[in-house]
């Protein structure tokens, strides 16, 4: 190998320009090949560097990947551990679910079940209530059939009771007032159920409430005086009129009343006070001196068939009458309350739809008319009175033996009857509805429809007391319609009122 003083420009090999040249052109070289060199140097030593580099970012890279993927390891477990978490979770809410909807489908067969039970329940109940309705139509027909003789031959005897002696009197007002008192229950128990079963026919009408309380008062007289109670009754004013049934209204207010004569003291007295509350709302409050009530009795007060601890004491009662009294007052359209507090008495009122009307035609006065001139004729007038009952014929014969002016046909039959009405064409007829065979409806519409008896009126007598029984019948055609036990002021009245009409018709 030649050393680089063998190529030496400046070696004396040449001479002259071309030597020269020569000489220039090898240095050239030289300082090319030594640049090369060094180049080839250099780049070794980046490469070997960069080598040195590469492999310690290598390494970095592969502590930086392993950490990497140890954490991308951590992450999936810890996402496939929330993964099965989320995933145990989905299938315990899926169970619960099912569960939800096998105890949602059991509850809805369950209610299915339970809804045809209780309409199968409403259905029996409508039954037994129709069904009890019925058994006490029944019953009162058949209770009040003996009491219509029982209480109309004592009423007999009450007339002639100045030939009784004293036990006698004694015993015949006992018979009355059980009588009485009976036929009140019937009357009481009869409205309950007409109430309960929705039945009870309500017919408001503008009346003043200050001849019905008078009415009561008369009723209660006999037994103030006997109680030692005095009734006062605070000025009403002269428009005290309300618009409600006049019936049910004295219905209620007897039955307030009768409580505060039963419960008062002796002596003690009773307040009958007005008071307007509203624009168009009047109230009457009954306020009595007796022994007050309880909160726990107030509490129970209008429950039926309770009687407040009086169960056992001698003082009458079957727990209903106030519960009869607050659903007539409120199918009025009115209202009842009490206060009361124990040893300081009770205040019972009632509230009721006020009724600016001026005036009402007095009915009283009406009937008296009636009966006045009729009373003053001595015509004989003839009357027919249709009946298998063989008690109720005796009773209404004795009846009009103490009236000379009236001539009495009695038919035991609805055939028989509608002969005798033909033939004697009497003035008035009285009409049993319940006859064996033909009913007294269908003799009254027989008789309605032949021209010859077409103008007499008709009165029914029936032991169905029954407010629609009896609104049927005044609308079917009969003149009147008389509830037994038969009341002997009430059936003169009505046969005084149809002769009065009878002579109108003929002097026409």
């Amino acid at each position: 190998m030649n050393s680089p003083i063998d190529n030496d420009p400046t070696t004396p090999s040449e001479s002259g320009p071309e030597g020269e040249e020569r000489r220039l052109i090898s240095r050239t070289n030289v300082r090319r090949q030594s640049d090369r060199r060094l180049n080839d140097v250099k780049a070794s030593v980046l490469i070997r560097e960069h080598m040195v580099i590469d492999r310690e970012s290598a390494a970095d890279i592969r502590e930086e990947l392993s950490t990497t993927r140890e954490h991308i390891l951590r992450e999936t477990e810890l996402l496939q551990e929330a993964a099965r978490e989320d995933s145990r979770r989905l299938q315990q809410a899926n169970e619960k679910l099912i569960i939800a909807a096998i105890e949602a489908q059991s509850l809805s067969e369950q209610l299915q079940f339970t809804q045809t039970q209780m309409e199968i329940a409403k259905t029996e109940a409508e039954k037994a209530n129709l069904a009890k309705s019925r058994f006490l139509s029944s019953m009162s027909h058949e209770l009040r059939t003996p009491l219509n003789a029982i209480l109309g031959f004592a009423q007999l005897l009450e007339t002639g009771a100045s030939t009784l002696s004293a036990s006698q009197q004694s015993w015949l007002k006992q018979i009355l007032k059980s009588g009485w008192y009976l036929l009140d229950l019937i009357n009481e128990i009869l409205d309950l159920s007409l109430i309960e079963s929705s039945k009870l026919a309500i017919s408001n009408e503008s009346l003043s409430l200050i001849d019905v309380i008078l009415d009561c008062q008369a009723v209660f007289e006999p037994k103030l005086q006997q109680r030692n109670i005095k009734l006062s009754i605070l000025p009403f004013n002269e428009n005290s009129f309300v618009f409600a049934d006049r019936r049910r209204v004295k219905q209620a207010l007897i039955n307030l009343l009768s409580n505060a004569i039963k419960y008062n003291s002796e002596p003690g007295s009773i307040e009958i006070k007005p008071t307007t509350t509203s624009l168009n709302r009047l109230r009457i409050s009954i306020k009595d001196t007796g022994l007050g009530l309880s909160e726990e009795q107030l509490s129970k007060l209008f429950q039926p068939f309770v009687r407040l601890g009086q169960e056992n004491s001698d003082v009458e009662g079957t727990g209903i009458g106030l519960v009869v009294t607050k659903h007539l007052v409120e199918l009025m359209g009115g209202t009842i309350g009490v206060i009361s507090h124990v040893g300081q008495g009770s205040e019972f009122w009632i509230e009721l739809i006020r009724d600016d009307a001026s005036q009402l035609i007095n009915s009283h006065d009406v009937l008296y008319e009636c009966i006045s001139h009729n009373e003053n004729k001595e015509i004989i007038r003839t009357l027919l009175y249709v009946e298998d009952n063989p008690a109720s014929l005796m009773l209404v014969e004795q009846i009009i033996q103490s009236h000379p002016q009236l001539r009495l046909l009695c038919a035991r039959d609805g055939y028989l009857g509608i002969a005798l009405a033909r033939t004697h064409l009497p003035d008035i007829i009285l009409l049993d509805i319940n006859l064996p065979g033909l009913s007294g409806n269908h003799v009254m519409k027989i008789l309605r429809l032949d021209p010859v008896t077409a103008h007499i009126p008709i009165v029914a007598l029936s032991a169905n007391a029954q407010p629609d029984a009896m609104a049927k019948g005044l609308t079917s055609g009969f003149f009147s319609y008389i509830s037994k036990p038969i009341k002997i002021n009430e059936l003169m009245n009505t046969i005084n009122e149809a002769l009065a009409l009878a002579a109108n018709k003929v002097d026409q």
